[in-house]
C-alpha cells in the first residue's frame, strides 16, 4: 500500500505540474493595464505616479509628452535589466511605459503589461514579478487593449495577418564598425532630430552590447511619421492606449535595428481592423515612413524603406 500511495502522490504532483504549464501556455493576455482613473491635474498626477514608481524601485529614465493631455514615463529597474541581459533580443523589454492621459475631466493611469510584452518578445522570463511591482505601486483596475486577449503561446509567434512581419523581422537601420560607434551615431542623429525622431531615453544593458533608445516621432513634413497623427487614428477607444508610446531603437552590437511598425503597432493594437475609418488602412504609409525616419536618425539609408 505504501508504494501504491507514493506512486499516486507522484503522479498527482506531475499532473498538477503539467496542468500548470498548460494553463500558462493558454493564458489570455492583453497589452495594457489600466491602473486607476481619478480627478486632478495632469502635472500633479504625473508627479504622484513618478514618486510611486521610484518608491517601488523603478528608475524613471524618460518623460515624453507627444501631444496635449498625455504624459508618458519610461521606466526600468534592476529586474528588467537582468531579464534583458539574459538572452539576445530581449533588450526591447528593458523598459516599460507608464502613461497619464487626460480623458474628459478624468486622468487615466495605465502601463504596458510586462507579461504580455515578455511573451511578444519571446523571453524566457515572463516578467510577472515586474508586473506585480507595477500593480502594487499604481493599481490594477483592468487589463485592456484587446477584446478577448491573445493566448501566450500564440503571442510568442504573433503576426497580425498573412504577409505582415513577425518579431524576428526588424528594420535593419544601419551598421557600424563597433558598438560604441553605432551608439555615437544614434546619439548624434537623435540630437539633430534627423527624420523628425527625438530621443526620450537611453538604457545601456549591463554585461551586453545592447543599448536601448526610446524615441518619439515628431515629423512636421510627413504625418505618417508623426505620433500625434498616428494615435489620432488608432487610439480611439474610451480607455486610451497611450503607453504604446514612445517607440524604440536598439543598438545590438554593431547594428542599429528597430521592431517593424507592422509588428510593433499590431502587437499593441491587435484588434485594430484592416479597413475602415479607424484602421490600419488609414496609416498604411506609416511603416515605410517610420522605417525611413528611424534609418535617417540612425545614420543609415532612409531610401531603402521608402
Amino acid at each position: 500500500m505504501g508504494k501504491r500511495w507514493l506512486r499516486f502522490v507522484v503522479l498527482a504532483v506531475l499532473s498538477l505540474g503539467l496542468f500548470g504549464t498548460a494553463t500558462a501556455a493558454t493564458q489570455w493576455l492583453k497589452p495594457f493595464v489600466l491602473a486607476s482613473v481619478s480627478a486632478g491635474t495632469l502635472k500633479d498626477k504625473v508627479g504622484e505616479v513618478r514618486k510611486k514608481l521610484e518608491g517601488a524601485g523603478f528608475d524613471v529614465v524618460g518623460d515624453y509628452v507627444p501631444y496635449e493631455g498625455t504624459d508618458i514615463l519610461v521606466v526600468t529597474s534592476k529586474a528588467l535589466k537582468d531579464a534583458a541581459a539574459k538572452e539576445p533580443g530581449a533588450g526591447y523589454a528593458v523598459a516599460q511605459r507608464v502613461a497619464v492621459t487626460q480623458v474628459g475631466d478624468k486622468l487615466q493611469v495605465s502601463f504596458t503589461n510586462p507579461v504580455y510584452m515578455a511573451n511578444a518578445y519571446q523571453m524566457s522570463d515572463d516578467l510577472s514579478d515586474v508586473r506585480a511591482k507595477l500593480v502594487g505601486a499604481l493599481g490594477d483596475m483592468q487589463d485592456f487593449g484587446a477584446n478577448r486577449g491573445i493566448r501566450a503561446r500564440k503571442l510568442r509567434r504573433y503576426h497580425y495577418t498573412f504577409g505582415m512581419e513577425y518579431y524576428g523581422d526588424p528594420y535593419e537601420l544601419a551598421s557600424y564598425g563597433s558598438h560604441d560607434e553605432a551608439v555615437r551615431a544614434v546619439e548624434a542623429g537623435l540630437a539633430a532630430h534627423k527624420g523628425g525622431v527625438v530621443k526620450v531615453a537611453r538604457i545601456d544593458i549591463p554585461g551586453t552590447d545592447q543599448t536601448y533608445f526610446a524615441v518619439g516621432f515628431e515629423s512636421t513634413k510627413d504625418p505618417d511619421a508623426n505620433d500625434k497623427h498616428i494615435m489620432s487614428i488608432i487610439d480611439f477607444h474610451s480607455v486610451k492606449s497611450s503607453a504604446y508610446l514612445p517607440y524604440e531603437m536598439m543598438v545590438n552590437g554593431r547594428k542599429v535595428v528597430a521592431l517593424h511598425a507592422r509588428f510593433r503597432i499590431a502587437i499593441c493594437f491587435p484588434d485594430l481592423s484592416m479597413m475602415g475609418e479607424k484602421s490600419f488602412m488609414r496609416i498604411m504609409g506609416s511603416p515605410s515612413a517610420m522605417g525611413a525616419a528611424l534609418a535617417e536618425a540612425a545614420g543609415g539609408d532612409p531610401d531603402k524603406f521608402r
